[in-house]
């Protein structure tokens, strides 16, 4: 199982806002989103829940720097 770090964007947080996780590579060019481990649905309302399965694109963080985001749910 490899492992990466993926973006996800959150949601209601009054700014533009993403998140570090860890995806699954589930091959195809997909991945399983992984919950971090404080995550907390009543705190975070992440665009993609942990567990989706998703498409993931290069793309910048608010510094400029690379990251991997997810950007669309499959299935």
């Amino acid at each position: 199982m490899k492992k990466i770090e993926v973006y996800v964007t959150l949601l209601e947080e009054g700014t533009d806002t993403i998140r570090a996780t860890d995806a699954v590579d589930m091959g195809n060019g997909t991945f399983k989103l992984l919950p971090t481990p404080s995550y907390d649905p009543e705190d975070e309302i992440w665009e993609f829940l942990p567990g989706s399965i998703v498409k993931i694109k290069q793309a910048h963080d608010f510094h400029g720097r690379p990251v991997l985001l997810a950007f669309e749910k499959v299935g």
